[in-house]
């Protein structure tokens, strides 16, 4: 127990750096060089580096225990090897890299960010300056459905043909498509999971509601007749695959997190139950 502490307490900002430089390429959003236009892919390395080491700040005075600290970092460490590291290079070419990513992002790294309840660690540093924001999305998060139809949104809309061809093209827009992806899955995930007892019902119905719709997404790319992306002749199988890595793995994610979260509402229902019946005075 003293080595994972060890190795938890010793996984730090330091390897967001090491990820940054380890592939230089990743700077050149879906093969744009140089210039101006790599401006947003700059600011998001930044920005990147100055969350997680903000975090490392914040613990040392507000230490958190093991399991959040620990899901803080994989979660950091998860997104730089998406958005910086090969996969991104990847995804430049392939329908199914680029798929892959977009679900490390929604299903891998936004919940793991929310286990890991970083917000105490950032306001350490940050102060009360950004309480107004925290306190916005907070009531936002006990509506699990408004969260589930934002987080269907930006789905849908960059994987019409459009949005998701200036993604490839453009740096801003590649920043700004990942961005909702993980804000809208972070607050997504934020509902679900932390929704309190009177909000389970709804956040199982908002985890249903995004398995059928994530699903429809995915056999829409994998029965689909002509690629929708793409004109060249192996964009057909192509997008087909990335169609079965949202429908699949993707959605066995979403079910699986919204069968323990009816589980969990049938629990809820049964205390209310057994509290009643031992208040029947016996005969």
């Amino acid at each position: 127990m003293k080595t994972c502490k060890s190795l938890s307490a010793g996984v730090n900002p330091g390897v967001a750096l090491v990820l940054l430089c380890a592939w230089p390429a990743a700077g050149m959003a879906h093969g744009v060089q140089g210039g101006i236009e790599q401006a947003p892919v700059w600011f998001t390395q930044v920005l990147f580096l100055v969350a997680w080491f903000t975090y490392a700040l914040g613990a040392a005075r507000q230490q958190p225990r093991f399991g959040p600290r620990l899901a803080l970092h994989s979660a950091m460490l998860i997104a730089g090897l998406s958005l910086f590291g090969p996969l991104d290079e990847w995804s430049e070419s392939s329908a199914a890299w680029h798929m892959v990513q977009h679900m490390l992002l929604m299903v891998v790294v936004a919940p793991l960010l929310v286990l890991a309840r970083p917000l105490p660690q950032w306001r350490a540093v940050l102060g009360a300056r950004a309480d107004v924001a925290w306190r916005g999305l907070h009531r936002l998060s006990r509506r699990p459905m408004t969260c589930a139809l934002l987080h269907a949104l930006a789905i849908w809309f960059w994987h019409l043909p459009g949005p998701y061809m200036a993604a490839l093209a453009s740096p801003l827009w590649h920043v700004i498509e990942h961005a909702c992806f993980l804000l809208s899955g972070w607050l997504f995930w934020w509902s679900v999971l932390r929704p309190g007892r009177a909000g389970t019902l709804a956040a199982a119905g908002a985890l249903l509601f995004t398995v059928l719709h994530t699903g429809m997404l995915g056999a829409l790319l994998v029965f689909a007749h002509l690629p929708l992306y793409s004109v060249a002749q192996s964009a057909l199988a192509d997008q087909q695959m990335a169609g079965l890595v949202m429908w699949v793995p993707g959605g066995l994610v979403y079910l699986l997190v919204a069968v323990w979260a009816g589980a969990r509402w049938l629990g809820s229902l049964e205390v209310p139950a057994l509290t009643r019946a031992s208040l029947v005075p016996r005969r």
